[in-house]
């Protein structure tokens, strides 16, 4: 190797050498300058995935005590220490054991208090339920032409037949009990 070559190859190192050096008080310099935000983005930060972890184990414990309760009362529905833990911890599942108790019992009164539920689906199931067991026209969104069968059903004992026959007519083809009530009219108000 010639002298000038290794003479352009110590410019080379040296001005990498000095890029290097540069950039590294442009960093130090910045970070000087924004150093308040920097922290405080990682603070931020920190406490958002910190307090996230923390919101997270607690729903997990919060949903494994009521799963707890839960198999608790499945073999002791007598307890009444698993049944405030399960209604403290999980309240969805606290109205959802109760109306399967409500509904094994026939319990009309717990009936009317899951009827204003919050939950839309438990407060339909409910007031249905509670309608059938007292008798009366029943109305709902999720069981909608089953409650029609049974409104006809209604009417037919009142002797109501033209009523009865709105109620099934009510029920579209493609639905699983129109050939229930297509019998229902066959059978039953045809014959009258």
């Amino acid at each position: 190797m010639s002298i000038t070559e290794t003479i352009n190859e110590a410019k080379k190192e040296l001005s990498n050498d000095e890029h290097m050096l540069a950039s590294a008080f442009k960093a130090e310099k910045l970070y000087k300058k924004h150093k308040l935000k920097l922290f405080a983005v990682v603070a931020i930060a920190a406490l958002y995935f910190g307090g996230t972890a923390l919101n997270d184990y607690n729903t997990n414990q919060k949903l494994l005590a009521g799963n707890a309760a839960l198999a608790t009362l499945k073999t002791n529905p007598k307890d009444t220490a698993a049944l405030e833990a399960l209604k403290s911890s999980n309240p969805a599942l606290f109205e959802l054991y109760s109306y399967q108790n409500a509904i094994n019992t026939s319990d009309t009164e717990a009936l009317k208090t899951l009827s204003s539920s919050k939950n839309d689906i438990i407060a339909d199931m409910s007031a249905y339920n509670l309608a059938v067991l007292e008798g009366k026209p029943a109305k709902s969104e999720l069981n909608g032409d089953v409650a029609h069968v049974d409104n006809a059903y209604l009417l037919i004992k009142d002797g109501k037949v033209s009523e009865a026959k709105e109620e099934l007519d009510a029920i579209a083809e493609e639905s699983p009990v129109y050939s229930i009530s297509r019998m229902i009219q066959h059978y039953t108000i045809k014959g009258q």
